[in-house]
């Protein structure tokens, strides 16, 4: 006779798979875009219907890990792409470790040097996916990840910024050397701003009307990650205006010192009629488009 406690524990064990199962068949079909709440940091993700998934900075720490956890399959263990905007502490910390459970298939960054102890282990481990087969390469303005070859709709992320106009006068502050990144999907678009100031939202709108361009850069888009976790540095009304989003997400730690998101940068959303989502608010903040 069959145990009866092992026996119910198999059927439990195979209703959750099932459940499990369906639940990642059909969200295979849709678009989904997480703005992870890893407190005063950064960490967004991108799945496509065709399981492209791209990781868009890693947080202050391994809260990343938690997150990619309950967002991706426990059998997936790789990324196709990680991006880090600029390598400030709570942008690059969480994306070492996800370099060590995730096999990572591409790794696009800025380049750009910084005399800090977790630079250095960011070299480090970019050294390591290197070995291990992963492609690293560096951003710049003009640049196009195509994520559905042959697709009926447009499926691919643009680099805006920067450039090597922009690498000139922002030397002095590495938000200002932060990838701006837009995504499209079919008629969906998410414009990615790292910790991009004022001052380089300046630069990146003259460089999207500049004549002569082979490729001008398209700012507008239908969700808007505000610049800088909402500090009153970032977020222009002329930049929020060019964007003109539906919705804005900020990125922020709750009650974190620096006050962010600054009331200054609220108002301005505000003024404009845009949708404000914030992970201090509600915790992670996802978009699901079938």
């Amino acid at each position: 006779m069959k145990n009866p406690i092992i026996h119910a524990l198999w059927i439990g064990g195979f209703v959750f798979l099932n459940l499990f199962l369906w639940q990642e068949v059909l969200k295979g079909n849709a678009l989904t875009v997480s703005f992870f709440d890893v407190g005063q940091g950064d960490s967004s993700f991108i799945e496509t219907p065709q399981r492209k998934q791209i990781l868009v900075d890693g947080g202050p720490d391994a809260t990343v890990l938690e997150k990619l956890g309950k967002a991706m399959p426990f059998w997936d263990r790789s990324i196709d792409l990680v991006i880090l905007s600029h390598p400030a502490q709570d942008h690059v910390a969480g994306l070492l470790d996800v370099l060590k459970a995730y096999k990572v298939k591409n790794i696009l960054w800025t380049g750009i040097e910084k005399e800090t102890v977790i630079f250095t282990q960011w070299k480090e481990a970019l050294l390591k996916e290197q070995k291990e087969g992963a492609r690293v390469f560096l951003a710049h303005a003009g640049q196009r990840i195509d994520l559905g070859e042959n697709a009926l709709c447009p499926q691919h992320i643009d680099v805006l910024y920067p450039d090597s106009i922009a690498g000139t006068l922002v030397k002095n502050d590495d938000n200002d050397t932060s990838i701006v990144a837009r995504f499209e999907y079919c008629s969906h678009s998410f414009l990615f701003t790292g910790d991009l100031t004022k001052k380089g939202e300046k630069i990146l709108l003259a460089l999207s009307s500049a004549e002569g361009l082979s490729q001008k850069a398209p700012v507008d888009s239908t969700i808007l990650k505000v610049g800088h976790h909402g500090s009153k540095t970032s977020s222009s009304a002329q930049f929020v205006e060019a964007v003109s989003p539906e919705v804005a997400v900020i990125s922020a730690g709750r009650k974190n010192r620096y006050g962010h998101p600054n009331l200054e940068t609220l108002e301005t959303l505000a003024r404009y009629g845009i949708e404000i989502r914030r992970t201090d608010k509600e915790g992670d903040i996802v978009f699901r488009f079938q």
